[in-house]
């Protein structure tokens, strides 16, 4: 998966705000919507394309769908933006 999909979710003011509830651990859809004054089909999309994007992951439970980081699609874009920043050593004196 290309990071292309991943910046586009991530360029979403509602969706960085549901990647921080979900800091604290995965949340039913109903729970997310809550802290937002849209509807629920707007939330459900905003989940829809954070899941598209490797985001999120999404466990169905029942009635109740619960959403949760996906770690290591975090991981690898942090990874490539540290990388961008380089290893912390000055290299115009390599």
């Amino acid at each position: 998966m290309g990071f292309q999909q991943s910046f586009k979710a991530l360029s979403d003011p509602v969706r960085r705000e549901i990647l921080s509830l979900l800091r604290r651990g995965p949340m039913a859809a109903g729970d997310i919507a809550a802290h937002f004054e849209v509807s629920g089909a707007t939330i459900s999309h905003h989940l829809s394309v954070l899941r598209d994007a490797g985001l999120v992951l999404d466990d169905k439970q029942g009635k109740f769908i619960y959403y949760e980081l996906n770690m290591s699609v975090v991981d690898e874009i942090l990874e490539w933006i540290s990388a961008l920043k380089g290893d912390g050593r000055n290299e115009k004196n390599q």
